[in-house]
């Protein structure tokens, strides 16, 4: 393997080692979750003799995982899945740690992005953890041998998972794949509470500026888009969606917010986040409408959703106003502010921690479960993209439930047979 690891990229790999440390066990202690699974894969060694090849989101929440599953008796080697995801000091702490090889970096170019995803894959996995679908697909473009020996793997978010039902759609997916994105206590926490909180959190921690009395549009009405609109809300915005799906938009609309197209919505809006998962959502006719100083940040996996190329080629002038913030002027003078170069604004902006830890302890305990039964349960997952077993997400909310000392009912035998049957009428 001829790609470094972080530990050989670093000038004070044991300052870093010792900085990253501290906030792997910082998260930690606040990830119940996470700790009940540990001290069980630690008693039953489920994935002893795996090797797992992983391309996250390197942070100190994703460390805690990536440790959970070493601790479970695999080998491990991780990479970033964002080039400006990844802190480099947690990724330090983690190549120190038995079983754990990291090749994450910040601030690389796009062929040290793949130079490092390519490294992870010389480990020989027998399973993968994605976010973003990269691995998966420098698996099937570049190393299809290794597909026969993989068992399995899991994929984290949204983008990922269209990309891996595309590729099973048409007949390309060649190994099993959990869509880890698609459970409720992924969807509901993770991408609601997660992606509304993260993002905004660092929009304002990078601009230093209020979204009170501020116009926020929101661009995408899913799972994230409903979080960003509602955080917002709560924090006194002027909300606008803009939508391409008539129900959602409907919903949007029947949940008190303005809903218009983008055209309109860039005459009046003060901050712009995206959440589609989708190319060209904010483009050139929209900036040549925009008012001078608005903010454009993007909260969709992949940097595509703002055209920067278009805006760029409008710009008279660009510059760096702030750490994370570029300002492209206009030639009328207007400026457009872009945060973390349209890429994760929650993950990518130069303050960025990612989403609550409790957050993530949710959807981070979903992998874990995850990878042990693609592991214990080969057999019964065929190539293709599964949902995540309905009682293995039951499973991770009991957890957390218990953590959080909150009791719920439990339905008697009678309730549960009449829930089961069609026989019972009026």
């Amino acid at each position: 393997m001829s790609h470094p690891t972080i530990t050989e990229q670093l000038d004070d790999p044991a300052g870093a080692r010792e900085s990253g440390r501290k906030k792997i066990e910082w998260a930690r202690q606040h990830m119940p979750i996470m700790t009940s699974i540990a001290d069980e894969f630690g008693d039953e060694q489920p994935l002893e003799g795996q090797t797992v090849a992983m391309a996250m989101h390197v942070e100190a929440k994703t460390a805690v995982l990536t440790e959970v599953i070493a601790e479970a008796g695999a080998e491990v080697a991780i990479t970033g899945c964002n080039p400006l995801s990844t802190h480099d000091d947690v990724s330090a702490a983690l190549d120190a740690t038995d079983a754990i090889t990291s090749y994450a970096k910040r601030e690389v170019d796009d062929t040290e992005y793949y130079a490092a995803i390519e490294a992870t894959l010389d480990h020989g996995p027998t399973v993968t953890v994605d976010d973003g679908g990269d691995l998966v697909m420098a698996i099937h473009d570049e190393y299809p041998e290794l597909i026969d020996s993989i068992l399995g793997g899991c994929e984290e978010t949204t983008t990922g998972v269209h990309r891996l039902r595309a590729m099973d759609d048409d007949g390309e997916l060649r190994y099993p794949m959990f869509a880890v994105n698609d459970t409720p206590m992924k969807r509901l926490f993770d991408n609601v509470h997660g992606t509304g909180e993260a993002s905004l959190s660092n929009i304002a921690m990078t601009t230093n500026l209020s979204f009170a009395g501020k116009t926020v549009v929101v661009a995408g009405y899913g799972y994230c888009g409903k979080g960003v609109a509602k955080k917002a809300k709560g924090q006194n915005a002027h909300v606008i969606v803009t939508e391409v799906e008539p129900r959602r938009a409907l919903e949007a609309h029947m949940e008190g917010y303005e809903v218009c197209p983008m055209t309109e919505a860039a005459e009046t809006g003060d901050v712009f986040v995206t959440t589609t998962g989708n190319r060209d959502v904010i483009v050139g006719e929209h900036f040549e409408r925009m008012a001078d100083g608005v903010v454009l940040a993007n909260a969709g996996h992949f940097n595509v959703e703002i055209d920067l190329d278009a805006l760029d080629d409008l710009a008279a002038a660009r510059r760096e106003v702030r750490d994370g913030i570029e300002e492209f002027e206009m030639a009328d003078g207007r400026r457009i502010n872009v945060l973390a170069e349209g890429r994760l604004v929650n993950l990518a902006s130069p303050v960025a921690m990612g989403h609550p830890v409790e957050v993530m302890d949710q959807s981070f305990g979903i992998q874990a479960v995850c990878v042990r039964e693609m592991v214990e349960n080969t057999d019964s997952y065929g190539p293709g993209v599964h949902e995540v077993p309905d009682e293995l997400d039951r499973e991770v909310a009991e957890i957390k439930l218990d953590a959080e000392g909150i009791g719920i009912d439990a339905l008697s035998d009678e309730q549960a047979a009449y829930m089961d049957s069609w026989q019972h009428g009026t």
